[in-house]
């Protein structure tokens, strides 16, 4: 038998049919979902041939490579990063084994894993590059076609397809997958999706994953009148069922056939399967392809006005003195002072509110609102917040972590801050739900801190997170945090570099007792400096030190302190040495910082007011301007 045309020629002639589930073969086979399957190229060829051999007899006309999670992100979780070439390299090795002459060849390229811009710190070019460095592989191992499938965000097809288009000219069938509601998971709908795939250039556009064939009919129906490319749909076998323990796909190879005929009358040109999907439903296919002549009207269809698939249109921030009093002090240049206040326990606000009351005549700027610390419930801290100005005329800097909400919910809470006054907010990933009362919770974590810096900046410039306009942009004064003293000072640093550029405007460090780790940080981010808030915790007792330098996350007192606070002799004196060392470090550190943020042991407010005593009295006066003289506003951007 002569070697089969390339898709190409194969579309010209008629329907394509597509493979089933890997996946789904291998689970079936006994190998445990927290294996890595792609690794199975190398350890178990045989296994994975004999699947690729099961789809060939079944008929289809490609059989994709098991190289779905095979790019250096997935890979490395498994120690396997370093053999992303070689896995890569045997799986169309494999592939070409099964195939023979009686079946196409295409790489199979799934999603990263890991979250790109705006909302993941992986910019637009890392993603490319680790595309590219998995397609070369397969482009020199010589597949026939690429398949991008299951990818969520259009700007990760996008930088896919062109890290494809970099290595090779085969090619390229691009599938996007989509939720119950038909649209992708991050909200665009059919006809955005059709637009964005067309705009990027493959060869072939569809769906792939998440739904069973009849959304997905309906899905590429709307899709159709926005693209002249050919379409392709690789349906999973239904929504899976819990079956004595074990998820079932219930969709059987009958009902794939009827709805292939389906597809085959919109105009739908590849047909395949995808989680849950067998040699039997893709036998089913074949006969169904083989009993319908279908027409091939994406030739001659008339394409409607394209949908802007990634808008870039910004509407001008709001100017950081307008966005509160805290940005316009240190916009101007002016020391700032800060005071953590925890949210209460109950839903009386009045003790907390009395603290705040008594910073205010202490003539501190802002108060600090933790945000469900150390995983713990409490008050929202948006409504202290706004209790704060109502009720006690003080402005608050409010902690907002990613823990607890989905995209939508922080959207929601950020849009709610703006429209309730609360201009200042501290983004930060929040503590996991182990480390707190309730370890069974459940964490969301569908960004980092960094990603959701994205999105807060992206509705300061009048968008939401997919670049739709809001209207009015919000007035968030944006702030991030930051240790000194990480273990892995490279890794923060990195990160830091990556809030700044994606618009923190303001730093609060964790607590600083050692002045020449302060200054060695300072001296590392000279090249994206932002104003800075220097952290500072009065400590309570040598067990409060111990306590914060083996269980608290991020903090550690140095062995010296720790000897000064064990000899003190008394609990009274040791709270003296703890007032000291404070009031040490914050003098240590005035001319390296633009604020200090104080965080009082048990909300004790007497410490704070003490230790903010170290701060020279013409600083605090209003109008004091910070000690570098320099104006912090210049500094704002890398």
């Amino acid at each position: 038998m002569s070697a089969p045309t390339g898709l190409r020629e194969r579309l010209e002639a008629g329907v394509v049919v597509g493979d089933g589930a890997m996946g789904t073969m291998l689970y079936g086979k006994g190998i445990y979902i927290n294996r890595c399957f792609d690794e199975l190229n190398v350890a178990s060829p045989d296994l994975v041939r004999d699947v690729h051999r099961g789809y060939v007899e079944a008929g289809a006309d490609f059989i994709e490579t098991n190289t779905y999670g095979a790019n250096a992100f997935k890979l490395e979780p498994h120690g396997l990063a370093e053999r992303l070439e070689e896995i890569n390299r045997k799986g169309v090795e494999i592939a070409r084994e099964a195939a023979g002459t009686r079946a196409l060849v295409a790489g199979s390229i799934g999603p990263l894993g890991i979250q790109i811009e705006p909302i993941g710190r992986l910019a637009y070019s890392e993603a490319r590059d680790a595309f590219r460095k998995q397609a070369r592989a397969l482009e020199e191992e010589g597949v026939d076609l690429f398949v991008i499938e299951t990818i969520r965000r259009l700007e990760e097809m996008r930088e896919a397809i062109r890290a494809v288009r970099e290595v090779s000219d085969k090619p390229i069938v691009a599938c996007v997958t989509i939720t119950e509601e038909d649209i992708s998971a991050y909200g665009d709908p059919p006809e955005k999706i059709a637009a964005a795939l067309d705009s990027f250039g493959p060869d072939v556009m569809g769906l792939n994953c998440s739904v069973g064939p009849q959304p997905m009919l309906k899905a590429i129906g709307e899709m159709m009148p926005h693209t002249r490319l050919p379409t392709c749909v690789m349906p999973n076998a239904g929504i899976p069922r819990l079956v004595e323990g074990r998820y079932m796909y219930l969709s059987s190879p009958e009902y794939f056939g009827e709805y292939t005929r389906r597809f085959l009358m919109a105009g739908v040109r590849i047909v395949g399967g995808c989680c849950g999907t067998t040699p039997a439903h893709i036998r089913a296919i074949k006969d169904a392809v083989r009993s319908v002549r279908p027409e091939r009207p994406h030739a001659e269809r008339a394409v409607a006005t394209p949908v802007s698939p990634i808008r870039g249109e910004t509407i001008a921030p709001v100017a950081k003195a307008l966005k509160s009093d805290l940005a316009a002090s240190i916009d101007a240049g002016r020391f700032v002072c800060s005071v953590e206040i925890l949210p209460p326990k109950s839903p009386d606000p009045e003790r907390a509110l009395k603290r705040i009351r008594r910073l205010r005549e202490a003539g501190v700027d802002a108060v600090n609102i933790p945000d469900g610390p150390r995983a713990s419930a409490r008050m929202s801290s948006l409504a202290l917040a706004v209790l704060a100005k109502r009720s006690a005329g003080v402005e608050a800097i409010l902690h907002y972590c990613c823990r607890d909400r989905n995209l939508l919910g922080m959207q929601s809470d950020l849009l709610g801050a703006g429209a309730l006054g609360i201009g200042n907010i501290l983004i930060i990933t929040g503590d996991p739900p182990k480390l707190g009362d309730y370890p069974d919770a459940t964490a969301v974590f569908d960004v980092d801190s960094i990603g959701l810096m994205q999105i807060a900046n992206r509705l300061n410039h009048g968008q939401d997170l997919m670049g739709n306009p809001i209207g009015s942009p919000t007035a968030l004064h944006l702030g991030v945090g930051a240790n000194p003293g990480a273990v892995n000072l490279d890794e923060e640093i990195r990160r830091f570099e990556y809030k700044v550029e994606a618009g923190a405007e303001f730093v609060m460090t964790q607590p600083v007792y050692d002045a020449s780790v302060f200054e060695n940080f300072v001296k590392r981010i000279d090249h994206c400096r932002i104003p800075i808030l220097v952290g500072i915790l009065p400590l309570h007792s040598f067990r409060n030190a111990e306590f914060l330098t083996n269980e608290v996350p991020g903090m550690e007192v140095p062995p010296t302190i720790m000897r000064r606070l064990a000899d003190a002799g008394s609990a009274e004196a040791a709270k003296q040495v703890g007032i000291e060392v404070a009031q040490e470090a914050l003098a240590a550190s005035l001319p390296l910082c633009q604020g200090v943020y104080i965080m009082p042991p048990f909300g004790n407010v007497s410490a704070a007011i003490r230790v903010l005593e170290a701060i020279p009295e013409d600083l605090r006066a209003p109008g004091g301007t910070a000690p570098s003289g320099r104006s912090v506003s210049s500094e704002a951007s890398p």
